[in-house]
């Protein structure tokens, strides 16, 4: 019966540790470009097994109600706060609260959503609410990357880089802020 109990206890043990593992975490990546802040909030999902499943026509993502627009991370849709004007490309993005989403018509290339609706789940995604796209450098990072992450990087003077990473793909977008 002792053995049992112990059998059972290590069993479950093992199950939750497993389940924490593939839930999605909570992510904040922050960063200071010309003396203002900017901030993405995100749920990062993690490969878990599956490699060349995520990013296909017929893949993970492309189940979301909301494909090819893709939240860009998991569960909520992900947040970006800057207190900077910024400028990614010809989109100019005014310093406040919006939601970041990909286009992913074409995962060899993808295309960077700013929308200006926040606060939803992140499959509620409202097209006629984006403030605009701009075409994102793609490469593929050195080892695949388990667990997505976001980069914010400032790169001098008034230039900075958000970058996205996960599984085989990395996708940036060089911005300005003032």
């Amino acid at each position: 019966m002792k053995a049992q109990l112990i059998c059972g206890a290590a069993l479950l043990a093992a199950v939750t540790l497993a389940s924490a593992q593939t839930k999605p975490t909570a992510e904040t990546e922050t960063a200071t470009v010309n003396g203002k802040t900017i901030t993405v909030k995100y749920a990062a999902p993690s490969v878990n097994g599956r490699e060349g499943k995520i990013f296909t026509k017929d893949g993970l993502i492309s189940h979301d109600g909301t494909y090819p627009a893709w939240r860009a991370g998991a569960n909520t849709a992900t947040a970006l706060h800057t207190d900077a004007d910024l400028k990614f490309g010809s989109l100019a993005v005014p310093a406040g609260d919006y939601t970041l989403y990909v286009d992913l018509s074409n995962p060899e290339q993808w295309t960077l959503i700013v929308n200006k609706q926040v606060g939803q789940w992140g499959t509620k995604y409202d097209k006629a609410q984006d403030l605009g796209r701009v075409k994102m450098t793609m490469s593929k990072p050195s080892a695949q990357v388990e667990k997505l992450r976001y980069k914010l990087t400032d790169l001098g003077g008034d230039k900075g880089k958000l970058q996205l990473d996960w599984e085989n793909y990395s996708a940036s977008a060089g911005f300005s802020a003032k």
